[in-house]
């Protein structure tokens, strides 16, 4: 019993990968007398810690013609289901919750402004296969400060193993 137990850790733990490599873009909605709508780009490195259990550091950066933001978040995202066969589901929903540092920038006639608070975000979305190692999906979150953020990404599995090759 012991062994058959050990064995499926084994390949459960071999489903995933250490690092994960995401890049991301899209919208940060922010209510402010209507909603405020700005772009933005990031990025995350991810280490799995269990089969369906990962953590690591994303930032994320906002330019605007008068203020800037940057956030950097410690992050630990959930997947929903686990990995069938050793190989990770064609679509795999996830959750997401991250905290960190939201930090403002602000150009005014007379200077500049900035100030850091503290920041959550948590949602989730889904992620779906193109390659055994490449992956594109969908995310919405919410946070704080608030805003509504919603973007693609695309990230690559830097540890995936094939199935033929041990």
């Amino acid at each position: 019993m012991l062994c058959g137990m050990s064995a499926r850790s084994a390949a459960a733990d071999d489903a995933r990968s250490g690092a994960v490599v995401e890049v991301a873009g899209g919208a940060l909605l922010f209510p402010d007398d209507g909603v405020l709508r700005e772009a933005f780009v990031g990025g995350v490195t991810r280490i799995y810690v269990m089969p369906r259990v990962s953590i690591g550091p994303e930032i994320a950066y906002v330019a605007a013609a008068q203020h800037s933001h940057l956030m950097i978040t410690g992050d630990v995202m959930w997947d929903l289901l686990a990995p069938a066969g050793g190989s990770p589901r064609v679509f795999t929903p996830f959750a997401v919750v991250g905290g960190g540092l939201f930090r403002t920038s602000e150009t005014f006639p007379r200077g500049d402004f900035s100030h850091v608070e503290g920041a959550f975000t948590a949602g989730g979305g889904v992620r779906g296969q193109v390659s055994p190692s490449v992956f594109v999906g969908v995310e919405a979150r919410v946070g704080w400060d608030l805003h509504l953020r919603v973007n693609v990404l695309l990230g690559i599995d830097l540890g995936r193993r094939r199935p033929d090759h041990p």
